[in-house]
């Protein structure tokens, strides 16, 4: 049998990671080099060609021509909002609402501080333009549009000479597209080749701001990530891999190239949310359902709650915070996203002192590039992957399989200066960085679980990115969790995410109406015309017709309130009888979310979301290469910071996969691979699963 070869890279803020799997045996090929943010491709390249280098000495013939699939995700679209390097970007709105972006919600995240600052709208207001139209709530024309009107604009807009990139967003437009559809065309007729992007096709759901904020977004981003797209599929060619290449999204399915070009803010949280792809295929090998998804990377360190197997979706969230953990601080964005949480630093996130004289981590991150102090690239500024050197838990000589040699006296140095005013030692101040990004980690974790109605010692927290492992189980215990797994390949773990992802796509109805006089003719009408335009997306990626499982997402509330609740029917069972089950499930939900229902109350339904995809298969992934099948560990031993005694002491330090399946050793120890490092600071039972994860089971705490 011929052999068959799927590719996964993930683009992060400090490393690009890459897996290749034999679609055959499993067996996976894992390359990582550091991110080269002057042109992402390259570092993609240079994965590729790590991984099929490991295949070719192997093997007979090139293994690039046995490549049938890639999978890709990418911070690119993240960084290009909080850099402000996206293109130059005209903005068209309703007459009379050009103040809008800076309008925002007129809320203030911070009462106190009298130095607010605001994210700075991705359009200035020079260029923004306004067209005499208006469309009610409820989709009715109130004021036409005049095609004159709309040619002086288009006109106007192309005597600037230097617009790459349109976002319109009329008012009420979710409720009926003709205007913004005309304008489009216009803006097309007197402008060939612009990138137009509109909102009733971006979000089309209620909430100005918010559609305004996701249309201008999607806008700023898609000449740069079609560039992109179109420079990878080059790339790809170029390394003689013709293959199907499909694109991440943030709602944890992947789509076409044609489609992610089309709605590039799709891909937001796409890494992010292939990390969770990959925890909870971890979780369901090992038999658990309810889990915390952890994945620390260079730059991030991101939190999902997933109950029954299942992350929960969200529509709204915020990119581009001025204020890294202050909600209202950022962008608002209207897309279908995995329910992340950001709750700390990465690796390469910068420690200082704060006006308070206390230690502050991050947000400021120092990337690949210059990178953490101790890599020796000309960072000056102390990391939490310099404290985590110091502490003794990675080793400088094995750091990336000992390609790259970490200098701990530059990261002494460093942490030597942060401490000078404070009296402390380098190796003080290294704990007090680990500790408060470990503590700040754990109570934003508490109260995101918290928030969904769950307590966090029921859940498996399941460690990916390279420097979760790191921190995983300190965190745990902080939280009260007693089991942590981390699976195979975890320092790359967002790649076997992309590769257990299957095809997915969401569409969305804004309709509002009370339950009991909902017009379910309607509805199925109005549902099944998405259906077909979201069954072309999903056929696109070479998804099967039969296989595609639709689902309904009702966003649900009390008449009168303000805030939702999001239940779920199967696409089938719509119509006139599901009245009784919605509000069963509603209440249901209800109850689980607040404690109580609210009697004799009426329920509305504000929006319906159609959803569509390919059930995703548990995956199992062996090595492909001889690390999996090494012989017995040489006794080593090295000094690393426990943090119970509040002393260094001497652990035993093994290679991960030296250990086979059924081996059962006892913490504190450390575990090394090539991607990342399984730091065991406490009393803990260390499992080997017949799959290679790691099973950690913390003892109990001594009582006070």
């Amino acid at each position: 049998m011929d052999r068959q070869l799927r590719i996964a890279v993930d683009i992060g803020g400090t490393f690009t990671d890459g897996i290749i799997e034999d679609t055959r045996t499993g067996g996976i090929w894992v390359g990582k080099c550091l991110t080269t943010p002057h042109d992402p491709g390259e570092g993609v390249s240079t994965v590729i060609a790590q991984m099929l280098s490991h295949i070719d000495r192997n093997a007979e013939g090139s293994s690039s021509e046995d490549v049938v699939g890639v999978v890709h995700a990418t911070t690119l679209v993240t960084n290009t909002l909080i850099e402000r390097r996206g293109a130059h970007t005209a903005l068209v709105l309703t007459d009379g609402t050009k103040d809008l972006p800076n309008i925002a919600r007129e809320l203030r995240y911070d009462l106190y501080d009298l130095d607010l600052e605001l994210p700075e709208p991705l359009v200035p207001f020079e260029q923004r333009y306004e067209l005499a139209e208006r469309i009610s709530h409820e989709g009715e024309i109130v004021q036409p549009v005049e095609d004159k009107g709309m040619a002086d604009l288009a006109q106007a807009i192309a005597s600037k000479g230097d617009v790459e990139a349109v976002a319109i967003c009329f008012l009420n437009a979710y409720a009926n597209p003709a205007h913004e559809l005309a304008m489009e065309q216009a803006l097309q007729k007197a402008i060939p080749g612009i990138s137009v992007s509109i909102s009733s096709r971006t979000a089309a759901e209620p909430g100005e701001y918010e559609r305004m904020s996701t249309v201008t977004a999607n806008a700023y981003v898609q000449p740069l990530m079609t560039r992109y797209l179109g420079m990878l599929a080059e790339r790809l060619e170029k390394a003689n891999i013709d293959a199907t290449l499909r694109i991440m999204l943030s709602n944890g399915g992947f789509t076409s190239v044609e489609a992610a070009a089309r709605s590039p803010i799709q891909l937001l949280e796409s890494g992010p949310a292939a990390g969770v792809l990959s925890a909870i295929n971890a979780g369901e090998a090992a038999g658990e359902s309810s889990i915390l998804a952890f994945d620390m990377g260079g730059t991030t360190a991101k939190a999902c709650v997933v109950h029954n197997g299942e992350a929960l979706i969200k529509y709204g969230f915020e990119t581009a915070r001025v204020r890294r953990f202050r909600k209202g601080s950022g962008l608002p964005i209207l897309i279908p996203s995995i329910d992340l949480i950001e709750i700390g630093a990465g690796g390469g996130s910068i420690a200082s002192i704060n006006r308070v004289g206390t230690i502050s981590v991050g947000p400021e991150s120092a990337s690949s590039v210059p990178g953490p102090v101790c890599y020796g690239l000309g960072g000056d500024q102390p990391t939490v992957t310099d404290a985590d050197l110091l502490l003794g838990y990675l080793n400088p000589n094995r750091f990336l399989g000992g390609e790259m040699t970490l200098k701990p006296e530059l990261a002494e140095q460093a942490f030597a200066r942060l401490g000078a005013d404070m009296g402390k030692s380098g190796k003080e101040m290294a704990w007090g960085v680990c500790s408060v990004v470990n503590e700040a980690m754990a109570a934003a974790a508490r109260v995101h679980i918290a928030e969904h109605g769950h307590d966090p010692r029921s859940f498996t927290m399941v460690a990916t990115g390279g420097a979760g492992p790191v921190h995983v189980v300190d965190v745990a215990r902080r939280l009260g969790i007693s089991r942590i797994l981390s699976p195979i390949a975890a320092g790359a773990g967002s790649c076997l995410g992309l590769l257990a992802a299957a095809a997915r796509t969401d569409r969305t109805w804004a309709h509002k109406s009370l339950l009991d006089s909902t017009d379910w003719d309607v509805v199925r009408q109005s549902l099944a015309a998405l259906r077909e335009d979201a069954l072309a997306e999903l056929t696109s990626t070479g998804a099967a017709q039969d296989k595609v499982e639709w689902t309904v997402g009702i966003n649900t509330r009390y008449f009168g309130q303000g805030h939702e609740i999001e239940i779920h029917i199967p696409y089938a069972q719509l119509g006139d009888g599901c009245a009784a089950r919605i509000e069963a499930e509603f209440g249901e939900r209800y109850r689980h979310v607040y404690g109580m229902a609210v009697p004799n109350a009426v329920i509305e339904i504000v929006t319906w979301r159609l959803i569509g995809r390919v059930p995703r298969e548990k995956r199992s992934f062996v090595w492909g290469e001889t690390r999996g099948h090494q012989g017995a560990n040489v006794g080593e031993e090295r000094e690393i910071y426990l943090p119970l005694t509040g002393r260094y002491e001497k652990v035993p330090v093994l290679d991960r996969y030296s250990l086979a399946a059924g081996a059962v050793v006892e913490g504190p120890l450390v575990l090394e691979e090539r991607e990342s490092t399984i730091v065991v600071p406490f009393p803990a039972k260390v499992t080997i699963l017949s799959n290679l994860t790691v099973q950690i089971d913390l003892a109990p705490r001594a009582e006070k």
